[in-house]
């Protein structure tokens, strides 16, 4: 390890950012550990869905989501960082290892995104009429090409068949205690640290199947209020080629890209990934990008208003370990 140490002031603000990032239900499912100029990223055992997540591949995307606001959040700071993925396999939850040092070749890119962290958020109401435009889309497609993934944009067949599968999983669900028991944990209610509150789930529906996810379980969530959804959402698929836990971790990486690239451009985003908690549905929706690959992320883009994101824990509540400057 190396003897220089990261300003206490400074591993704040790249925490903050790391975890800044989405995840599943909103769950945080990080740790963090800091060595010198190390940073270690760790899956949260405590935090897991396992119900939903079995394989612990959301937390994965999650994980590298927050790395990727880590290496955003550096950049702004002068520092540039060197990464690897999946280290030590003799280590599971030790998805990440971030060097981060100053340097003299900053990257103007990642650091204009960084500017987008405080803004981005999971927005869960009606887009505007209005298609994105060309030039958004392939901007879109490139920043998640930079982080080794593929981006690949629905045409209507295949958005309609995407709805199809949110309607299969559904009635999957039907039965499954476990999977509601499990989201009604996490969502739904006043919530100032974790979790989806109520007030973020958006207003239901008045079409079905719908290009938004409605995650109410609670009886007062399932009557919120309804209103109509774009009928032509803009759908795009995430994938990587292989399918390791270092890949879902660069999923998250590219997702976040993705997503900061997004906010940049005034787009937002939500996630429509029902159908990928099945395997079988999941190697369906990657059929339909006609693509090599293993699907990731469904997300579904528009332009709407601006909103707040939902709670971040503490930023003390995610340190496994922390040398004093």
């Amino acid at each position: 390890m190396s003897d220089l140490q990261l300003p206490a002031k400074d591993v704040d603000i790249l925490l903050a950012a790391a975890v800044a990032a989405p995840s599943m239900h909103n769950t945080q499912p990080w740790r963090f550990a800091v060595h010198g100029d190390v940073i270690d990223v760790f899956l949260d055992g405590s935090r897991t869905l396992p119900a939903e997540d079995p394989s612990g591949r959301a937390m994965r995307i999650a994980a590298g989501a927050a790395t990727f606001n880590l290496r955003c959040a550096a950049e702004s700071l002068g520092y540039g960082t060197w990464l690897g993925l999946a280290p030590y396999p003799e280590e599971p939850d030790l998805l990440a290892r971030i060097v981060v040092k100053p340097t003299g070749q900053p990257d103007d890119s990642l650091r204009a995104l960084a500017e987008q962290i405080p803004n981005r958020h999971t927005d869960r109401r009606p887009s505007n009429a209005d298609p994105l435009s060309q030039r958004t889309r392939v901007a879109l497609v490139k920043a998640a090409y930079a982080e080794g993934a593929d981006l690949a944009w629905l045409d209507e067949p295949e958005v309609r068949t995407v709805l199809d599968l949110v309607r299969d999983t559904d009635l999957r669900e039907i039965h499954d205690w476990r999977r509601r028991a499990e989201r009604a944990r996490w969502v739904g209610g006043d919530r100032t640290a974790d979790g989806v509150p109520s007030e973020a789930l958006g207003p239901r529906s008045t079409s079905y199947p719908a290009a938004v996810r409605d995650l109410g379980t609670r009886p007062t969530d399932r009557m919120r209020q309804e209103t109509n959804f774009e009928s032509h959402p803009d759908l795009a698929v995430l994938s990587t080629e292989q399918d390791e836990p270092a890949d879902q971790v660069a999923a998250g990486l590219a997702l976040e890209r993705v997503l900061l690239t997004a906010t940049r451009d005034g787009v937002n985003a939500s996630f429509l990934n029902q159908p990928l908690e099945y395997d079988d549905l999941r190697r369906e929706v990657q059929r339909l990008t006609g693509q090599t690959g293993h699907a990731h992320m469904i997300i579904r883009f528009g332009r709407g208003r601006t909103a707040k994101g939902t709670a971040r824990r503490p930023v003390t509540d995610f340190l496994r370990m922390r040398e004093q400057s």
